[in-house]
């Protein structure tokens, strides 16, 4: 993974290596299991603090985002992957587990038979609940699912994985950091979705190098876009002086705006930004992400096709 540090822009390095670290694992980047470059070999290659270095590699330590092996070095920690079976091959595995574990426990194959063509003629999922605590946040995620697939999408806080009647008919989905605490609380053998985010350095590659005295926008409605934008953009070499931010709820946000090289925005504010404005319009899904809802709304649709 490659990493992007500004030492005059405002951000502290440690908050610029760990918000670049949580990145690259939400966007797959760094997989599980991966060793991160120790801490001397970091702090040399981009000329750090090794102090700086090792407070970041702590607290991802202690958000679970990483673990120490001693003698070994960092790495990411391994997480068990809950994802659909890809292959024909994958599925038969799935479906001799069931039958051999329903012979361990004692039932026929007729009883499984039966039971089975219960679960099939049962009334199949009919929307995707997004479970976001975050209302800016999860209205701009709906959105971004909305344009990816025809299914109903709605919307609902932690509140409603503990509401059968909120569940009913629905597929739980979240973005992939809000996995783990939602599975926590959602009814036991409950399915759930989780959604990779894009890859931020990916995004601004294109854009870059960065011409001198460049003033760019950013504009969004949820407080996280902005300051994310914002560590990431003074990561690769943007000037905190050159970047206006505009939270789309004040009056007026839009004055302005033309003047910019560009205005970057999430995919919600970019249908509000003026004509005439160069837009740079960031999905917070990815692509992997709305194939994914779409797979699954053919299956619904049609799960014997």
């Amino acid at each position: 993974m490659r990493f992007w540090f500004a030492r005059n822009g405002g951000v502290p390095i440690r908050e610029q290596l760990l918000t670049q670290v949580v990145l690259g694992i939400l966007c797959d980047e760094l997989a599980p299991e991966q060793r991160l470059p120790s801490t001397r070999e970091l702090a040399r290659r981009f000329r750090l603090h090794a102090n700086t270095v090792s407070a970041a590699y702590r607290q991802l330590e202690k958000g679970r985002w990483v673990e120490f092996r001693h003698g070994s070095g960092v790495y990411i920690r391994k997480v068990k992957p809950a994802l659909p079976p890809t292959s024909t091959l994958a599925l038969d595995q799935v479906i001799a587990s069931l039958f051999r574990s329903a012979r361990e426990l004692g039932f026929s194959l007729s009883a499984v038979q039966s039971r089975l063509r219960q679960w099939l003629a049962l009334q199949p999922p009919d929307h995707f609940l997004l479970i976001e605590p975050d209302e800016e946040l999860r209205r701009i995620v709906i959105a971004e699912m909305r344009q990816a697939v025809t299914f109903p999408v709605a919307g609902e806080s932690m509140e409603a994985c503990g509401s059968a009647e909120k569940l009913e008919g629905a597929i739980p989905v979240v973005l992939m950091n809000r996995k783990e605490p939602v599975r926590q609380v959602l009814p036991t053998g409950t399915e759930l979705l989780a959604l990779s985010v894009q890859s931020v350095p990916r995004l601004l590659d294109q854009w870059l190098p960065i011409p001198k005295d460049t003033l760019v926008g950013i504009a969004s409605r949820w407080p996280g876009f902005l300051e994310l934008a914002r560590t990431m953009l003074i990561a690769a070499g943007f000037h905190s002086d050159s970047m206006v931010f505009r939270n789309t709820i004040e009056p007026g946000w839009q004055r302005g705006l033309k003047q910019m090289a560009a205005v970057i925005c999430d995919s919600v504010t970019a249908l509000e930004v003026p004509r005439g404005c160069r837009v740079i319009s960031f999905s917070l899904i990815s692509k992997s992400a709305s194939a994914e809802l779409r797979r699954y709304q053919q299956f619904i649709s049609d799960p014997f096709a």
